[in-house]
């Protein structure tokens, strides 16, 4: 198991100073002192600083601070209490100035540059700034973030619960904790995971393991596993991402000692950074024993973006003031299961059979005779000195490891230094774990490496004979030492990265977000994943939440690919298409016409979602309703249409674009029940994005009526298949029309139903998100927020409560408003006015208002669209709401999500509302349009696009965009703002002048 917390390195900091306002105030935890008394949510971090042995310092001008804190549960956790009667003794003013935080300081006798200042008023954000505090932190509970900032706040939270002390950021290429959390260990784990779109790999440390604080995990895109449970007596097959071997395992030990993972070296210091320019991570640790003697551990690490199999962890090691011998022990541990979700924990996690073949029993050295028994078989192995096998247990897939070690520096003079006998190490092997155990002499202040090269294939891969000879194959010819293969991965990454790098004149920390936004999504998908039959995981491969499945989180993530590296993109919805006919099966057995996708997909395209889902709160299993949603048919055919849009790649329409469109629109079609008074079509028993409502109340039926997100893209995607057959003509419309099956009278219905499905509205032109929604009742919401803090799971929170969502006018998330994230005002309004529904930009700005103040954000989708949808209508809002939705991974704003995971869609939506709303990008049929909606916060944008053969680069600033195309061999393109529209050719480029309207 891993150290103990207790012996965990602290923070960079040597005091926390607080206000009253900043402790007491928060959600409920739902734990309580003696006497029933609720904690505040400051309570978890007052605890981790006392046990870290940090001291905590409570500042407020309030006249009785110590009878508020023992009311609320905390009396005794500050070691001292500045409140007003004592400023007042001193004649200490108020915040804006620093006295009382200075106060506060002077007795806990720290410097404040080395303490952190925590409070909720700009009023004290000044104060810290003024004071010389090292960290000024500002809790944002009422929307004022700017304010705060402007005031002095180096970080803006939600709350509390968000705040990791040893997080750093100055650098907007470096993510940098100092010190370790074991609060927040699987937080930074998914922040600083690494991949290639083949693997992803946590960043977990190497000597962790199951039942310890670290939680090692590597993914592989596309591989997963079923198994069966039973929960609330219904049995069911469930489908799951599999945790494969970990090949990070590396521990150590001092000549006499335990190992590190067993508590025999205590951690002093600590130091990761995830160098986002390289994508190489680096962590730093100091060590000490029970003898007092003092190691330097250095460790980098990558996956590697020229080849997809290969990875590399070097680990350096410097003995400190004495000179003597250490063991390491490195290998890979097959005993591994899926624990990264709690509820899934509890469900059968097992996925993996140890088919290793153990071979040469015997151990050489007696003196290592505790590391282990069996040495993993070599023969034919080439270079490994190391092959682990392991076999999913239901879908038979078969994962192969094979290591490679070199051993270098250390006291060459010795029998353990490089310069004495063969360093390939002792073999051995205990329960799942197959390892490699090296004697390394130290010599005081010289180091010794140990470089391990992991490469990991399955019999999935292409071109392998098996998964054993594939990865020894990888390994034979990957044979250049660590800093070799690094160079090689270092250049592939750099190509990569210069295509998506999205630069702004803004902040450094806002920089640094989308830099590790535009880094996760290239850990995730890259053109490896396009070799591959994968989708695009949610959750990404960094963790196992929503167990890997895909689902309509591809809607914020392609159009993004598809601007950039249209290939991986048509890859990406060939996993559609791929499992079409899944989808036409499962349609018709509920006795549809065409084809129903899956809201969470896997490995073959049926439907996967649970059929429970574990509330924390109730400690109930609540039935999982949300296969409801059918609109995951209309983001995938929405997809498709963009692709073409962007590449005109009519043999791809042809051969599967169009039948992904057309089998959508049957669906829809199939389902759409007509009302011959109203001559409406209306589709009744579904779901929309919102998901919190899942019927109407005291109605048993499923679902709600006329969802208008569904109606509308119903609508869209009946228009598009009937303009596909319109434009595809001769004998390839004959060839689509013959191998699809389409009827003469088919595309007259959708026709139809494009002109005649009901949209619903209420009060003064409201669109409403559903029949019937208007007359639900309001929630008050200022009771949820004050009671809970974070009601972003507002489903769980009513659940909780004997309630239901089912009674409110409320949303998860952007559902109406997600039709003006993807058609924008002017399509929308023209949408709805074939529809015969006459809506005006004053109608849709006051529906804007209206779902903006009823939204829990229960999604971190959901800030991405309405920050897109803001900025057509007020770019500051839009500004101050896109920062809302960068941090939602920082800092884990979900409350404990990110750790099985970061939000693919969000991280790539936050890069998309850059190009598509700021600076008002759209890739049409038949130009490159903008139409840009700076916010104040933003000086400027630039970046990188692909367009029909053309790699541009788009600057843009306050009151111009220059668009310049590299040298090629296209064919020219046409570039427009507003009505001035220029052709661009390759090697040219075009500037607008935004305050003339004018082209130059």
């Amino acid at each position: 198991m891993a150290s103990s917390p207790t012996a965990a390195a602290a923070p960079p900091y040597d005091a926390v100073i607080l206000s009253l306002e900043a402790v007491v105030a928060g959600r409920v935890l739902g734990e309580a002192v003696s006497g029933g008394v609720p904690l505040p949510e400051s309570a978890p971090l007052l605890d981790r600083l006392r046990a870290g042995r940090v001291p905590i310092a409570v500042a407020t001008s309030s006249p009785d601070a110590q009878a508020a804190l023992a009311e609320a549960g905390l009396g005794g956790l500050a070691d001292t209490v500045v409140d007003g009667e004592r400023a007042k003794a001193l004649r200490l003013p108020d915040a804006p100035d620093p006295a009382l935080f200075l106060e506060a300081a002077r007795r806990l006798g720290v410097d404040p540059h080395r303490a952190v200042v925590i409070d909720e008023s700009p009023a004290g954000m000044e104060a810290g700034r003024r004071g010389g505090f090292g960290l000024v932190v500002g809790i944002d509970r009422r929307d004022r973030r700017a304010e705060l900032e402007a005031r002095g706040a180096d970080v803006v939270l939600g709350g509390l619960r968000e705040l990791d002390l040893g997080l750093v950021l100055t650098d907007p290429w470096l993510l940098v904790y100092e010190g370790t959390d074991p609060a927040h260990e699987g937080h930074r784990e998914a922040l600083t995971a690494q991949g290639n779109g083949y693997a992803g790999v946590r960043g977990a440390a190497p000597e962790s393991g199951r039942g310890g604080i670290g939680y090692p995990g590597t993914y592989l895109a596309g591989v997963y596993n079923r198994v069966v449970n039973a929960v609330e007596g219904l049995e069911s097959e469930d489908e799951h991402m599999v945790n494969a071997p970990n090949w990070l395992h590396l521990d150590l030990r001092l000549q006499g000692g335990a190992w590190w993972s067993e508590g025999g070296l205590t951690l002093r210091a600590e130091h990761r950074t995830l160098d986002l320019r390289t994508a190489v991570s680096v962590r730093e640790v100091l060590l000490e024993d029970d003898d007092g003697r003092q190691l330097r551990v250095r460790q980098r690490r990558f996956v590697s973006m020229a080849e997809p199999h290969l990875m590399a962890l070097e680990t350096t090691l410097t003995a400190l003031g004495w000179s003597g011998a250490a063991t390491v022990r490195s290998g890979v541990d097959v005993d591994v299961s899926n624990e990264n979700v709690l509820e899934d924990a509890f469900l059968a996690h097992r996925h993996l059979r140890d088919l290793t073949v153990l071979v040469d029993p015997g151990v050489t050295d007696p003196g290592l005779a505790d590391a282990g028994l069996a040495d993993p078989g070599r023969a034919g192995s080439g270079s490994a000195d190391v092959i682990a096998v392991a076999e999913t247990l239901q879908s038979h897939t078969r994962i192969a490891v094979a290591l490679r070690h070199r051993v270098r520096g250390g006291d060459p003079g010795s029998p353990g230094g490089t310069g004495g006998r063969d360093v390939s190490g002792a073999p051995g092997s205990t329960g799942g774990l197959h390892f490699r155990v090296f004697r390394l002499e130290l010599a005081d202040g010289i180091p010794a490496t140990v470089e391990k090269t992991a490469v990991i294939a399955t019999s999935r891969d292409r071109a392998v004979s098996s998964a054993a000879s594939g990865a020894c194959a990888v390994l034979e010819r990957s044979q250049g030492g660590f800093d070799a293969l690094l160079r090689e991965h270092a250049a592939a990454w750099r190509r990569l990265l210069q295509l998506y790098t999205v630069r702004l004149e803004a902040s450094p920390q806002v920089q640094l977000v989308l830099n590790l936004h535009v880094f996760h999504l290239l850990q995730t998908l890259t053109p490896f994943t396009a070799a591959l039959d994968a989708g695009v995981p949610a959750r990404g491969l960094h963790g196992e939440g929503y167990r890997g499945h895909v689902f309509w989180d591809e809607l914020f993530v392609l159009p993004l690919v598809t601007s950039r590296q249209p290939a991986v993109a048509r890859a990406l919805i060939s996993y559609r298409s791929r499992r079409l006919p899944a989808a036409r099966h499962a349609a018709a057995q509920l006795g549809l016409d065409g084809a129903l996708f899956p809201w969470q997909s896997g490995s073959d395209g049926r439907e996967e979602t649970p059929h429970w889902i574990f509330n924390r709160r109730s400690g109930h299993w609540i039935p999982d309703r949300s296969r409801l949603q059918r609109h995951v048919g209309l983001a995938v055919a929405f997809n498709a249409w963009q692709y073409f849009e962007a590449t005109r790649d009519r043999q791809w329409l042809l051969d599967d674009g169009a039948a992904l469109i057309v089998e959508v629109a049957r669906l829809f079609a199939s389902m759409a029940e007509h009302d011959p008074v109203e001559d409406r079509y209306h589709l009744r028993g579904v779901m929309g994005p919102d998901e919190y409502h899942t019927g109407y109340p005291g109605r048993p039926d499923e679902g709600v009526d006329d969802n208008a997100y569904t109606n509308v893209m119903a609508s869209w995607v009946c228009r598009q298949a009937c303009h596909i057959l319109a434009v595809v003509h001769g004998h390839d419309g004959a060839e689509v029309r013959e191998r699809l099956g389409i009827s003469p009278g088919e595309p007259a219905l959708w026709e139809r139903l494009s002109r005649r499905i009901s949209v619903p509205f209420h009060g003064d032109g409201i669109m409403s998100q559903f029949a019937g929604f208007g007359a639900l009742e309001e929630l008050d919401w200022e009771h949820y927020r004050r009671t809970y803090g974070n009601i972003e799971r507002l489903d769980l929170i009513l659940e909780s409560e004997g309630d239901s969502p089912n009674r409110y006018q409320l949303t998860k998330q952007a559902d109406a408003l997600m039709l003006l994230y993807l058609l924008g005002q002017e399509e929308l309004i023209a949408v709805l006015g074939r529809l015969g529904y006459t809506v005006t930009p004053e109608q849709l700005s006051s529906t804007v208002d209206y779902y903006l103040a009823r939204t829990a954000h229960g999604s971190t989708l959901s800030r991405v669209a309405h920050a897109s949808v803001l900025a057509a209508m007020d770019p500051q809002r839009a500004w101050d709401t896109f920062r809302e939705a960068l941090d939602a991974d920082l800092d884990d704003t979900q409350g404990g999500t990110t750790r099985t995971g970061i939000h693919l869609g969000a991280m790539a939506g936050t890069i998309d509302v850059v190009q598509r709303s700021f600076a008002g990008l759209r890739l049409t049929a038949d130009a490159l349009v903008f139409s840009p909606r700076m916010p104040a916060g933003l000086g400027g944008i630039a970046f990188h696009v692909r367009y029909r053969g053309h790699l541009l680069e788009v600057a843009l600033r306050d009151n111009w965009i220059r668009v310049s195309s590299a040298p090629g061999d296209a064919e020219p393109i046409r570039v427009r703002l507003g009505s001035v529209e220029s052709l661009v050719r390759p090697g040219g480029e075009h500037r607008f002048d935004l305050t003339r309207g004018k082209g130059e």
